[in-house]
């Protein structure tokens, strides 16, 4: 956005005792993203310049370190109310003149476009605060937003202390707001903790600035969803649901074929080509890629991996970090590959795991290989096993890496190969079978 400068503070501070854990509420996992990260990256798209997060002392040190370059990290030293942590971003924001971006750190349905039509409509208004409203199906503990009769904001009444009357409003705030950063700082030093929580309320701030006379304005969003917080597990799934939802049909409108959507879970980096097929009970984590063509599940689980054009994984299969399937290759039914390059054309079509391996063109792996990348002498690396192009490995095999296979190299079934194979040559590593006829004769307990 452009014009006037804007700042964003994301307030992360509360523990969440509702979600029963040991973990910050913020800090919850959901589609691959912790719970505050989806609300900094909606902010994040507004570009505003400083962002700051402000966390309790407990949770800083597991925050410290892992946000993107530009995010700042505020403390809120005792949990005395959002005022006050509103407040402890103050002094990350020293000398800053221009409108701040108020946020709660647990509504991950906040979308950018949702923001950006606040602030505008703060800025066409020249409002000193503007408040994020919604209209949820049940306001439950959310803080009515009261207006006058000319519609104009008059208060935002928490329910703890709400009247009768005031409960019966379906407008609610969303704890989302734009101040005039001058107006903010000077309406925090007026608060008091005179309510049922004993708290320093920021809805107070707001008040106060509606009782000096001066311009606040209320923005409804356009979609009741955005404002809703998670403070239960049950809020966390349903969250989840929703976020799943929009980013599967985000897909099916970019040309992606997903059977089920509901039964289909794909995390917020992952991408996806147009006349891929996502079958059913498939989840796609991290920055993982799918390319055109390719056909994955159902019950599939690729994580940060690389899937060729018209590839093939499933059913039941899992590709871990690091994996890429070239054009055409297949990784079947219950195939584990992790760190394994897979030539184009290239089959591992079951019951095999292939770990820290890189595999050439056209090349089948029977079923049973196993990769034993696991050093035996302990702090080393694991090893690297290097099959070439057109091998056949038979059923059951052992590859103790390092070991190589040349190209057009045959394994015998049953094998455990611990020496480079040369190419176009046959390797067997097996004991001879030895078959006594009749040894068992007369020997039974019949």
């Amino acid at each position: 956005m452009t014009g006037t400068p804007l700042a964003a503070v994301v307030m992360a501070a509360g523990l969440g005792t509702r979600m029963r854990s040991r973990r910050p509420k913020h800090l919850h996992m959901l589609l691959g993203r912790r719970l505050v990260d989806w609300v900094l990256a909606a902010a994040g798209a507004l570009g505003p310049d400083p962002l700051v997060v402000v966390t309790s002392p407990g949770t800083a040190p597991e925050l410290e370190g892992t946000f993107a370059d530009g995010v700042r990290l505020a403390i809120q030293e005792e949990p005395r109310g959002t005022g006050d942590a509103a407040a402890a971003a103050r002094p990350s924001l020293e000398g800053f003149a221009g409108d701040v971006l108020v946020l709660a750190g647990d509504a991950p349905l906040l979308s950018a476009a949702e923001l950006e039509r606040l602030v505008q409509l703060h800025r066409a208004e020249g409002a000193v605060a503007t408040v994020l409203s919604f209209q949820p199906d049940d306001p439950g503990d959310y803080g009515r937003v009261v207006r006058d009769p000319a519609g104009r904001l008059r208060a935002i009444v928490e329910a703890r202390d709400a009247t009768p009357e005031e409960l019966a409003i379906r407008e609610v705030n969303s704890s989302v707001y734009v101040f005039a950063a001058d107006q903010l700082w000077s309406a925090l030093e007026h608060l008091d903790a005179d309510n049922a929580q004993g708290e320093l309320y920021l809805t107070d701030a707001v008040r106060h600035l509606v009782d000096d006379g001066r311009a606040v304005a209320v923005y409804r969003a356009e979609d009741p969803r955005v404002g809703e917080g998670v403070n239960t597990r049950a809020d966390l799934a349903a969250a989840g649901a929703q976020l799943r939802d929009q980013i599967v049909f985000a897909h099916l409108e970019d040309g992606v074929t997903i059977v089920d959507p509901r039964t289909t879970w794909i995390e917020p980096e992952v991408e996806i080509e147009a006349d891929a097929v996502i079958h059913p009970f498939t989840v796609l984590r991290g920055r993982t890629i799918v390319r055109r063509g390719a056909e994955i599940g159902p019950h599939a689980v690729v994580v940060d991996a690389e899937v060729g054009e018209d590839a093939v994984v499933g059913p039941f299969c899992y590709l871990r970090p690091g994996t890429v399937l070239a054009p055409r290759a297949k990784a079947g039914t219950f195939v584990e590959l992790k760190n394994a390059q897979i030539g184009e054309g290239t089959k591992v079509p079951h019951l095999s795991y292939l770990g820290d391996a890189e595999v050439g063109d056209e090349t089948n792996v029977g079923a049973g290989t196993i990769t034993a990348n696991f050093p035996h002498e302990p702090d080393r690396p694991k090893q690297r096993t290097t099959i070439g192009r057109n091998v056949r490995t038979g059923i059951q095999n052992g590859l103790e890496a390092p070991v190589t296979i040349g190209d057009g190299a045959w394994i015998g079934g049953g094998s455990y190969i611990t020496e480079d194979v040369p190419p176009d040559s046959l390797a067997i590593a097996r004991a001879r079978q030895v078959t006594k006829e009749g040894f068992l004769r007369g020997k039974r307990n019949d």
